[in-house]
């Protein structure tokens, strides 16, 4: 019977404390490789932030215990802190693991865990998303979305429905700072607005660290700041984000969807929903559900194949006359 294991995140100090192995023997020593002819991963996981991330976690969890390839999954929620995951790369070296899987929660500073890895003979595989190029050496591949090509979609929309008018004026919720998704996103939206052409004002762009409560928050204060008479587009880089700023859009007596239009990225149930009552003109879909073909990447990497320094995940784009029919199909 396959083995998945669950690390727990220790509070207080921040150690990180392994579970022993389910319906199994314990290894003893605790590392890695011994428990079974199957493979040994560690994933450090950015955390439980949005309803994507809790998707994209029960995803690839299930994934590894399905599959008999995978031997035990030791995994690790990070709590959205680089520390937290560093701290998890390092137990998972101590422990010899085969593969270290790393979902970064910001683009710089990996460069010497990596390199520990590295030296350790461990190889990792980035899940989801990247860091920057000057450690690309230090990962064998990236599976995961392609941000800048979302942004380019949300962008692509923002012209078509705005362009040959007035001034478009954008207000943008942003993701953590740092992040890759954050920064790609920023950067594919821009350059087709750029490209294109498009009149438009950034009436202000602040980041909501991807969660409702910081999108609610941020957009109270772009609200009390600027007011939404004059504002054409919010952009918010994720649904959490975007939900939370319809809320503070609603209570602050407008209407979602009408009294401003709203791009939101990742296409959650509760996005499409909002779609569905008219609060949400557009999504751009990010999926987290790839559990499965990280399994693949992950024994394809052990095993020493060369694989793309980039693997995409399919993904679509949705307006108002697909939200009904879409929705049954929502996994988050």
């Amino acid at each position: 019977m396959i083995m998945l294991r669950k690390a727990i995140v220790g509070l207080g100090a921040g150690a990180l404390l392994f579970g022993s192995a389910a319906c199994g023997a314990d290894d003893g020593d605790g590392s890695g490789g011994d428990s079974g002819e199957g493979l040994v991963v560690g994933f450090a996981q950015v955390g439980a932030e949005s309803a994507w991330r809790t998707a994209n976690s029960d995803s690839v969890q299930a994934a590894a215990e399905a599959d008999d390839r995978i031997d035990e999954l030791k995994f690790v929620d990070a709590q959205q802190e680089q520390e937290k995951q560093i701290e998890a790369i390092r137990n998972f070296i101590t422990q010899q693991v085969d593969v270290i899987v790393l979902a970064p929660v910001v683009e710089t500073g990996w460069t010497d865990v990596l390199g520990e890895a590295e030296t350790a003979g461990i190889p990792v595989v980035l899940a989801d998303r990247g860091i920057e190029a000057a450690d690309e050496d230090l990962y064998v591949t990236r599976l995961g979305s392609d941000f800048v090509e979302e942004g380019r979609k949300a962008g692509s929309w923002t012209v078509e429905t705005f362009g040959g008018g007035e001034t478009t004026r954008i207000l943008e919720l942003e993701g953590t700072v740092g992040s890759a998704p954050a920064n790609d996103r920023k950067t594919g939206f821009y350059e087709v607005l750029d490209g294109e052409g498009l009149d438009y004002e950034l009436v202000d762009s602040q980041s909501g660290d991807f969660t409702a409560e910081g999108g609610k928050s941020v957009m109270e204060t772009f609200i009390s700041t600027h007011g939404l008479e004059e504002v054409d587009l919010l952009y918010a880089h994720n649904d959490e984000m975007g939900l939370g700023a319809i809320q503070a859009i609603e209570e602050a007596g407008f209407e979602p969807g009408t009294d401003v239009q709203i791009i939101i990225v990742d296409g959650s149930k509760a996005g499409f929903e909002a779609g569905v009552d008219g609060k949400v003109n557009y999504i751009v879909e990010c999926n987290p559900v790839f559990g499965d073909q990280l399994m693949d990447v992950v024994v394809q990497v052990e095993a020493g194949e060369e694989l793309e320094k980039f693997t995409p995940v399919e993904e679509g784009v949705f307006g108002p006359d697909d939200f009904e029919d879409e929705l049954p199909n929502r996994q988050f």
